[in-house]
Order: structure tokens, then C-alpha cells, then sequence
């Protein structure tokens, strides 16, 4: 092994600080490898200066941890006169900076977005002193300040129900999204259309011209309940029958409702044609089914889990203050958002609940007491 002279440059004090290492994981040194001239690796670090940083590729989000090393690690250029037998130490390193998957940070749509709803007949009001006043929040300022990546941007904006109207981001209201899902379904039957190839332009003028829908914006809740190609519509029945169901359901919020009569309203909203697929399953995260006593019957009671804190601690306080006890298919509905993976999850689980099996299954209780 050859020796080198190690020598501090010229440059140390004013390069002290000025350097990072970052440890890849595979999927990251895949990407920055198979990058080319055409196409290259997009990159990008985002976060305000009160917000932990992260680093978003195209699909995924990174949180970036700093891990402090036992041994120092010198960061050291060859020299210039010499480059075979000396290197210019550069600056001293004690940590390295890790790159964990984190779920992206989309919580913070619902709080920008306020007061800035999508409403039925919003055109009408959108002009004079109302349209200067309301405030406005843009596609692209989101887009560059939201901790997520390309396409969990795109993809939050679709589960959030949040429309693109003039470059603007407008949360629709729930009524009127319930209102549009409903004509689409009337008109599918009354239009004679398959609802696994129906003609995009044709509903979206019926909507336009009997309703004074815009086509703006019953483009985009089409596009958020199937996929679209040729300018025909595959619905997503599921998709369509579960938004229905939340609609009714988010009235009972404090005010439980029976499951008979809730059944029975979701499936008048739903029509003939798809009240076969409708099923509790389809809520799962968004409701608690309350049984008072053997022999009565059970209700319904709107619980979102979009509704929860975002931090696993709060979150998981929250659910304990709620119900004493979870068994394990009810309580992983409410971590979905909250952790990347299974493993996360599990994880998540292990550290704030405590596991206990019986007849029933496992159940998990609060690892500390919470008062009520």
C-alpha cells in the first residue's frame, strides 16, 4: 500500500463545514447510475427553514438523518504539485447523513387550502370583491413547497379530492363531489353507457349543459375515479361506491347511525346496478362500528383517519382515548398514512400498543394509561 503525505490546504479554514457525506441507498445509487446525458437523475431537497429537510427523486420521499461516526472521516484532494504523493486534507467530518423513506409530508394541503373550497356555483362568486379577496394557493408554489415527491404530489392531490382550476388548488366540497359522482351514475344508466367504456365527452357535456357543471372540473373528478384512455372512462366502482358511502357517513360524526339504515341510504345513493358491491370493508379508516350491548344492533360513527395527528405518539394517543382496545385488522387502517410500509407500521405498533391474543384474535391496548 503506497503512503501518502498528508499536508491541511490553504483552503481548510474556509472549506471547514462546507462538506457532507451521504450514504445511498440501493434504490437511489440504481437511479444515479443508470442516469444519462438524456436522462438525468432528478433530485431534489425540500423543506422550509422550520421543517426537517428531505430528499424527493420522482416516486419517493427520503427523510435526511444525520449519524454521528465514531471514527473521524477526512475529506482529502490530491495535490496539485504533487498529486501522486500528497493530498490537502479539506475539512474533518463526525457525521454522515442518511436517507430513510418517510411518507410524504401531504398533511399540510388540508391547512393551506383553507377557506378555499370548491363549491357549487363558485363561478358565479368568483367575480368583483369575493375573487379578490379569496385567497389563492398555486399548483406550482404547492408543488415546490410540499415535502413529497412528482408523483406523490400528483397522487395526493387526487386523494385529497383537490382540483387544478386556472393554476390554483381548490379542495372540492364533499356535498358537491357527492352530487357529481351521483348525476355521473344516473347518466350512465339514462345515456345507456358502460361504465367500463364510457364516452368522457359525453358526459362531461351533459354535466356542463344541465347542470352548468364546468368541464374543468368534471374532467378532473372522472379522471380521480377510473382510469381514462381514448377519451373513454373505466370506472372505478369501488373507488366511485366508497366516496358515496363516506358522504353519508361523514353527517355522523357525533351523531351515531344505525348500519341497517345507513346500508340502506348508501345503496338508494349507489343505484340497482351497483348496490351488490356494496360493503363495510370499503370505509375501512374512515368509520368505528359500536356494538352498546348483545342484541342490539350496531352503529356506524364517522372517524377519519385523515382526521388524526399526523405524529405516530398523538396519533396512537388518540386511538387509545377512543377505544381501550383495537384488534389488529380496525387499528392498521388508521396507520396507513402514517407509516411507508408493513414493516413501519409493525413497528409503529410494537413501540406505542401492547399485543394481547384471544379467542378473538390479537388486540392491542395502550402501553401507558390514558386517562379519558
Amino acid at each position: 500500500m503506497s503512503e501518502l503525505d498528508l499536508r491541511l490546504s490553504v483552503a481548510t479554514a474556509q472549506d471547514t463545514g462546507s462538506f457532507r457525506l451521504l450514504e445511498l441507498p440501493p434504490e437511489l445509487c440504481q437511479i444515479i447510475e443508470s442516469a444519462s446525458e438524456k436522462t438525468a437523475a432528478s433530485l431534489f431537497i425540500k423543506g422550509h427553514p422550520t421543517e426537517d429537510a428531505v430528499l424527493c427523486t420522482s416516486e419517493k420521499t427520503y427523510a435526511v438523518r444525520s449519524v454521528v461516526l465514531s471514527n473521524t472521516v477526512l475529506v482529502v484532494t490530491p495535490s496539485r504539485s504533487d498529486p501522486n504523493g500528497t493530498v490537502h486534507i479539506r475539512d474533518q467530518l463526525h457525521e454522515i447523513l442518511e436517507l430513510v423513506p418517510v411518507v410524504p409530508k401531504l398533511h399540510k394541503l388540508s391547512i393551506l387550502l383553507r377557506d378555499m373550497e370548491y363549491d357549487e356555483g363558485d363561478e358565479d362568486r368568483q367575480v368583483g370583491q369575493h375573487a379578490a379577496t379569496m385567497p389563492k394557493y398555486s399548483y406550482e408554489q404547492a408543488r415546490s413547497e410540499i415535502q413529497a415527491s412528482e408523483a406523490e404530489f400528483i397522487r395526493g392531490l387526487k386523494e385529497r379530492r383537490i382540483l387544478v382550476l386556472e393554476g390554483q388548488l381548490r379542495p372540492i366540497a364533499p356535498a358537491h363531489l357527492s352530487t357529481i359522482l351521483e348525476l355521473l351514475l344516473n347518466y350512465l344508466i339514462s345515456l345507456s353507457l358502460s361504465h367500463q367504456a364510457a364516452a368522457v365527452e359525453e358526459l362531461v357535456s351533459v354535466l356542463a349543459d344541465e347542470h352548468e357543471i364546468p368541464r374543468a372540473v368534471s374532467n378532473q373528478v372522472i379522471s380521480w375515479f377510473g382510469d381514462v384512455k381514448e377519451a373513454l372512462w373505466k370506472m372505478d366502482p369501488d373507488a366511485v361506491i366508497r366516496e358515496l358511502g363516506v358522504g353519508i357517513l361523514r353527517h355522523h360524526r357525533h351523531n351515531p347511525i344505525s348500519e341497517n339504515e345507513f346500508f340502506k341510504k348508501w345503496k338508494n345513493v349507489v343505484g340497482d346496478t351497483f348496490e351488490s358491491s356494496v360493503k363495510l370493508s370499503l370505509l375501512s379508516g374512515d368509520y368505528l362500528r359500536n356494538l352498546s350491548s348483545i342484541g342490539e344492533e350496531a352503529t356506524l360513527t364517522y372517524f377519519p383517519s385523515s382526521a388524526l395527528p399526523v405524529d405516530p405518539a398523538p396519533r396512537f394517543v388518540e386511538l387509545f382515548l377512543t377505544r381501550q382496545r383495537w384488534k389488529h385488522e380496525e387499528i392498521e387502517h388508521f396507520l396507513l398514512d402514517i407509516a411507508v410500509n408493513s414493516k413501519e407500521r409493525d413497528k409503529l405498533l410494537l413501540k406505542h400498543a401492547r399485543a394481547l391474543t384471544d379467542t378473538e384474535g390479537i388486540w392491542y391496548t395502550a402501553r401507558v394509561s390514558y386517562n379519558n
